[in-house]
């Protein structure tokens, strides 16, 4: 008896044909252009929310004043009632964040048109410019370019 090679051992990969693999192309570039759909929508949906959310945090701690008086404890327990019933991603820090979006980009029609194009990553780092002029920049940038979150960093 003779010892296979493993190759032998391998599942051959059938011969296609031009029309196959252009059928095969064509079904993966739909399913990559669905993937990128969903994506995008889906990060356009969270961004507004963490910012409807930031809003929600704002508003609740000035409760009609022009300042908050700012209470830790509002945060502490936004961040356990929603991490118990929502689950991760609603932690202290995290909540600060969806604040400091809104008061960095209070102008809803900036956060819909520029923000929603981009990654919370790309948002958490670019709302951490202290220019505003410099944050417009960066945001339009990394929207038209297509820039990823380490061209930004």
């Amino acid at each position: 008896m003779v010892a296979k090679k493993k190759n032998d051992l391998m599942p051959k990969t059938p011969v296609l044909s031009k029309t196959e693999n252009r059928f095969m192309a064509d079904i993966s570039a739909i399913l990559r252009e669905g993937r990128s759909k969903a994506y995008a929508a889906v990060n356009f949906a969270m961004t507004a929310v963490y910012w409807e959310v930031g809003k929600r945090i704002v508003e609740q701690e000035q409760q009609g004043k022009e300042r908050a008086n700012y209470g830790e404890y509002l945060l502490t327990n936004l961040s356990r009632y929603l991490s118990k019933n929502f689950g991760k991603g609603f932690s202290y820090a995290n909540l600060r964040n969806f604040r400091q979006f809104y008061l960095t980009f209070p102008d809803r029609e900036i956060c819909y048109t520029l923000c929603s194009k981009l990654s919370w990553s790309h948002v958490r780092l670019i709302m951490r410019q202290d220019n505003e002029k410099a944050r417009h920049y960066y945001l339009a940038e990394a929207r038209e370019q297509n820039w990823s979150v380490r061209v930004l960093v």
